[in-house]
Parts: C-alpha cells; structure tokens; sequence
C-alpha cells in the first residue's frame, strides 16, 4: 500500500510504496534540532521506493553534505526528508505519512541522547556498521 504525505501548507506533495528498510528513533543533535524534540521518528526507504508526487519545485536542501541532504518546503518551512544519496535511502519522517503504522525496531545515535528511553529497544551509539558507524550497543 502506498503512503502519501505532504508538507504542512501542501505545497510537496511525496508517496511512498513497499515497506520502509528501517524504522526507529535518532537521537542526534541535527534531528533534535529539526523537530523540536529529543529524538527524531524514521522511516527509511529505498530511492526506488520513494517518489515526489507534487511541488518538486517548492523543495530546497539545508546542510546538504555528501552523506545527508535534509529537504523542506520552501513555503512553509517544513522538513520532511533527508535523502542520504550514498546509502541510497531517504527517512520520510514518520509525522510526514499519517496512515503509515510506526513500528519502530531501534534508537540511533544515543551516544548524544538527552532523555532517556527504556523501551526494550536495541540502542546504537551511533549507526549501525552496515552503514558505516560503529555498530555498538549501548545499556538501555
């Protein structure tokens, strides 16, 4: 089933389709940042999975490095994504997919984490190794 989104003034409009490769909770600085809150929701997708249905235009990067390109409306300023290019994924942040059911399997970059969750949930220091960080665990 698909999933469509779209930033808060509507302007982009993005879809969805399969089921994500991961979805969990970052922990970083940039994500707290970005949202607000002490930890981000994620859901990530293959490019291929993935597509803007509306408003490709309105889209603009911030921080844009070669491993991570945040996106948001240049209207109303809302982040929606991040493509990390080299990955070939992008998180559609899960507020973004109101009918997408979160199921979230891990907490990422809790080395920088500022509330703690005891969820039962594997905690990464940073990143898992298949994706380049450390692939270590850290106590719940």
């Amino acid at each position: 089933m698909p999933h469509s989104g779209r930033c808060l003034c509507g302007a982009v409009e993005l879809e969805v389709s399969g089921s994500p490769v991961a979805m969990g909770y970052c922990h970083c600085s940039f994500c707290r940042s970005g949202s607000g809150d002490p930890f981000n929701a994620f859901s990530l997708w293959k490019h291929d999975a993935f597509r803007i249905k509306a408003g490709a235009q309105h889209l603009a990067t911030s921080g844009k490095t070669t491993e991570s390109q945040p996106k948001y409306c240049t209207i109303c300023g809302d982040r929606l994504m991040t493509d990390y290019p080299t990955l070939g994924l992008v998180d559609v942040f899960v507020s973004t997919l109101p009918t997408l059911a979160f199921c979230p399997s891990i907490h990422i970059n809790c080395a920088e984490m500022v509330l703690p969750v005891r969820d039962g949930l594997p905690k990464l220091k940073d990143f898992p190794a298949a994706l380049g960080g450390s692939g270590e665990m850290i106590a719940d």
